[in-house]
């Protein structure tokens, strides 16, 4: 048996008991898993401050002096046992809460002591509470460099299982390892990444020799579990290749020919060209499509989509469109019904707004395959929903979406429909490959004739003067503006709250110019009369959250 698998309760200072607690609180059942419980951060223990140098930017300090009386205050659970502790220039309270007993008979008064802690400010007066305390002999007995810290819970430490003790354990661990740690990976990716041994990784990111060398370690641990998470990605990818029939779109007929020739608003960009080339071959080969197309706002990925639906109607194939907003939703409809006028293409729009009878008419519709396209949000995922042939779907800013969310989609046919899913948000390639690895990926890397080039620039919160003069003069110009602010709390409440604030703000700041705001909770009339009035020009700034 590897030492990995050992049992931790078997390693010098665990034994039953703190076993039990590690498995409990942090899953740690081995060695192997105490070696991947990492530091959260490391404190420079070669430097030993003054008292005098204490302030408030210091989140643990080091100090060398001598406790020069013990005094204990409170009864009960309430007692606490303070030493008064000095360097020559000047004091700092030591507080323990706990183990007073203990504490009065270990340490004793006018002895050198290295002390380590983190220094509180109460009633004006410095103190570090439980602090590390070593007896210094000579210069030797500094302890030197990078100390490592350890996240541990509340029922650890009440065992006294705090980041010092989770730090010697570790240490007696590596005690027990009389062979070097075995390679998690092939020497051929070693050397091509140019990392150090696994071993090397795992020795010095628990005790890193030098600054240099924990850099090496980490980049060696993050590279593993990208490279193990990309390595998965790929099998599932190579799986669902190999096990996943497709629709076979066979032929291209008097739909998307009828468009191409008489619809059409503008010439396709090579780019466009070359991407519906791309899914052509894929929903013709008999495997499941399943693919990324990215690229900016205003490149013409809805065309693209339109066009792959015209294909997937010209095989008899039922498609749809799945947006996060009803905003974008109501969009990509109007956009469609457009482009689509005088067609024999029934396009409907199903959101969590549309009324009973319209569902129950859409139902209908999508069963007998009357209806072609349906747009929507996420009630098209709902169970009542049921198409007659769906074979092509189109999932707009994907990430917006959970990933049970998309597999429903799935179930809508008894073979799984051609996936398209489509961002605004650009990824590096390295980062798509990771993250979408399951995808195949297109890039729509050119603008249609006549369209601007979109500028994007980063600005810190100290230039906000010089923005909002930017903004003032797009505004005088006869321009107009719209200030989005994120989703920074995850939470409904608090995101209206900040949008809120953001609009009083933004008012304040631009009084001469007409404010608009827009958000998730407003009802879709609201929402309709908003945006009419930022497009009528009778509101110059909309402020507004994601849901745009």
């Amino acid at each position: 048996m590897s030492i990995l698998q050992t049992e931790i309760q078997f390693v010098p200072g665990v034994g039953p008991k703190r076993a039990e607690i590690l498995n409990k609180e942090i899953g740690i059942f081995t060695v192997g898993d105490l070696l991947r419980w990492y530091p959260y951060r490391y404190i420079d223990r070669s430097r030993i401050y003054y008292i005098h140098e204490i302030d408030q930017s210091a989140a643990y300090i080091q100090l060398k002096g001598k406790i020069t009386a013990f005094e204990t205050f409170g009864e009960g659970r309430r007692r606490r046992l303070v030493a008064h502790f000095s360097d020559g220039t000047g004091f700092v309270d030591l507080v323990w809460f706990q183990g007073i007993r203990f504490i009065e008979g270990k340490y004793k008064l006018n002895q050198e002591y290295i002390v380590f802690g983190k220094p509180n400010l109460f009633n004006g007066k410095w103190n570090i509470p439980h602090p590390e305390i070593d007896p210094f002999m000579n210069e030797t007995d500094a302890p030197e460099g990078l100390m490592a810290m350890y996240n541990t819970t509340e029922k650890m430490k009440n065992r006294y299982l705090n980041s010092k003790a989770m730090q010697k354990i570790i240490e007696n661990a590596f005690g027990l390892i009389k062979d070097p740690l075995p390679e998690t990976l092939s020497n051929d990716v070693v050397k091509a990444a140019k990392l150090i041994s696994f071993h090397e990784a795992i020795e010095n990111i628990h005790f890193p020799k030098s600054a240099g060398l924990l850099r090496d370690a980490e980049l060696r641990l993050k590279f593993e579990e990208l490279f193990y998470i990309q390595l998965n990605i790929v099998r599932y990818a190579a799986d669902r290749k190999e096990k996943l029939k497709g629709f076979v779109f066979k032929k291209v007929g008097d739909y998307l020919n009828s468009f191409y020739k008489h619809q059409l608003p503008f010439p396709l960009t090579n780019a466009q060209k070359r991407v519906i080339r791309e899914i052509r071959r894929d929903t013709a080969s008999g495997k499941q499509m399943n693919r990324l197309l990215q690229g900016d706002v205003g490149s013409g990925k809805t065309m693209v989509a339109i066009m792959c639906m015209l294909i997937a109607l010209d095989n008899g194939f039922q498609s749809c469109l799945m947006a996060p907003t009803e905003i974008l939703a109501s969009q990509h409809f109007d956009t469609f019904r457009e482009m689509l006028r005088g067609m024999n293409v029934r396009v409907e729009l199903l959101t969590g707004s549309s009324k009973k009878k319209e569902r129950e008419e859409i139902h209908s519709g999508l069963q007998s395959g009357e209806i072609n396209i349906l747009i929507g949000t996420h009630a098209l995922i709902e169970d009542v929903v049921q198409f007659r042939n769906l074979g092509f779907v189109v999932i707009d800013e994907q990430h917006r979406f959970g990933v049970a969310q998309r597999a429903k989609l799935w179930t809508k046919n008894e073979r799984t429909p051609h996936v398209l899913v489509m961002t605004a948000t650009p990824i590096p390639r390295t980062l798509a490959m990771t993250v979408y690895g399951d995808l195949d990926v297109s890039v729509i890397d050119e603008l249609p004739p006549g369209r601007r080039l979109v500028q994007t620039l980063h600005r810190y919160d100290q230039k906000k003067g010089a923005l909002y003069q930017f903004i003032r003069g797009q505004l005088k110009a006869g321009r107009q503006a719209y200030i989005v602010y994120p989703m920074i709390e995850e939470s409904e409440k608090l995101d209206l709250k900040n949008l809120e604030e953001g609009y009083q703000h933004i008012k304040e700041a631009f009084p001469e110019f007409t404010v608009c705001k827009m958000h998730g909770r407003m009802k879709p009339a609201e929402k309709e009369e908003v945006m009419r009035r930022f497009v009528a020009n009778e509101a110059h700034i909309m402020v507004s959250t994601t849901v745009i």
